[in-house]
């Protein structure tokens, strides 16, 4: 009896060796992918501004482009982050490995030519994909979402250098109100490898320490839930034009090559007419306007979330979590003056509630604001970010996110 407890220990410290070895690897190259990708799309935004009149007309153009790569190599790959659910569902077995060139260069050509998009998603995908080989190395329980968790945790991390925000990210992301803790040990030190492989490798970090002198008074609580609410209202809008607008999309013109032409013949438009690009791209400019006192337009906010429901719907490549901070961002700019609270604090709070509430996370969304905007803040970040969350937990960005709430009713 006590020999087969001995050896039980053992292998389950063997174990845990194997895993903790394995997230070092993972967390290294996907902080090399990260790195690769995110400076990629640094260089392509910057030849963008530069060069705007000579790429942004030609979006449309760009747009048959991606759909002639997806129809003719992508394969089940086109599914996007729908595959990765999928995988952790259950209900897929395996990502392509072309899945990582294919979505990279679909994301840089999206971003060139000026489509409104994200990068997380991609990140997040180059993560699972690669992690995910490493279920044949491993012979236990859920390996596949073990892996699955720690790729995704590791891309976060290594794209956005917030480590315990990826870590939770990942926890948390593929079912609502369930997190997936078996996968606790190589996805904590995954996020890290790859956030610390990314940094050494001179990949840029959005950091702004705000600092406050504000109290938790009953007055204050309700300005802070009533800004989750509002905050909260505006992730639950992107999703609900996200996911109307691609139905109303492929409903009304079924050729993708065609919907992607005639909208991106709009945006292009669209774009150039307003503030000459100002809504391209991931949506920085309007962070860093938003914290450097540079200017922000009431209207910035509410353009540029629907530039990039409207850039999805088309069919262009991209995540949605940084135009989802820009979102947030200038409207918290707008709204600060009308509670009497420092504009940075209000920025920084929609930074992260309308990331919150739009992907139906709470764990991320809150460290996210330690790691970037300052730890001393967390207390209020914590009740905005849980008043966003609670405005509707039914609806996701990912439209396959389970909801175990549901289930349990």
């Amino acid at each position: 009896m006590l020999k087969n407890i001995k050896e039980s220990y053992q292998h389950s410290y063997f174990l845990y060796l194997k895993l903790i070895i394995a997230g070092i690897i993972i967390g290294f190259i996907v902080g090399i992918i990260d790195t690769i990708f995110g400076r990629g799309l640094i260089w392509i935004g910057d030849i963008r501004k530069e060069y705007l009149y000579y790429f942004v007309p030609f979006l449309a153009l760009a747009g048959l482009l991606i759909v002639f790569i997806y129809q003719k190599f992508a394969g089940k790959t086109g599914k996007g982050m729908g595959l990765i659910f999928e995988v952790g569902h259950g209900t897929e077995k395996e990502i392509p490995l072309r899945l990582v060139p294919i979505l990279t260069v679909a994301t840089w050509i999206t971003h060139l030519f000026g489509g409104s998009a994200g990068r997380e998603g991609v990140a997040v995908q180059l993560g699972a994909t690669f992690s995910h080989r490493f279920n044949k190395y491993f012979n236990f329980p859920d390996k596949s979402k073990v892996f699955l968790v720690t790729g995704m945790a590791a891309g976060f991390g290594g794209l956005f250098q917030t480590p315990i925000a990826a870590l939770f990210f990942g926890l948390e992301v593929l079912a609502l109100g369930n997190l997936q803790l078996y996968a606790l040990l190589p996805a904590v030190v995954a996020a890290f490898t790859a956030s610390w492989t990314s940094s050494f490798l001179g990949l840029e970090k959005f950091t702004h320490i705000v600092n406050t002198t504000l109290s938790i008074t009953p007055t204050m609580f309700v300005k802070f839930a009533i800004l989750g609410i509002i905050f909260g209202f505006a992730g639950n809008l992107f999703v609900y034009l996200q996911s109307f607008l691609k139905k109303f999309a492929a409903e009304k013109i079924k050729n993708p090559y065609y919907r992607i032409f005639i909208i991106g013949i709009f945006l292009s438009i669209i774009l150039l007419l307003l503030h000459e690009g100002r809504y391209t791209g991931l949506g920085t400019n309007l962070i860093e306007n938003s914290f450097l006192g540079k200017p922000i337009f009431g209207y910035d906010w509410i353009l540029k979330l629907l530039l990039t429901t409207w850039t999805l719907a088309a069919g262009f490549q991209g995540g949605e979590v940084t135009p989802l901070f820009s979102i947030g961002a200038s409207l918290g700019v707008v709204i600060a003056i009308f509670f009497g609270l420092p504009i940075e604090f209000v920025a920084a709070a929609g930074y992260i509630s309308v990331f919150g509430s739009a992907t139906n996370t709470l764990l991320a969304p809150i460290f996210i604001g330690g790691e970037v905007f300052g730890f001393n803040n967390l207390p209020f970040f914590v009740i905005i970010v849980i008043f966003a969350y609670l405005v509707n937990r039914k609806i996701s960005t990912y439209g396959l996110q389970k909801n175990y709430f549901e289930e349990i009713e």
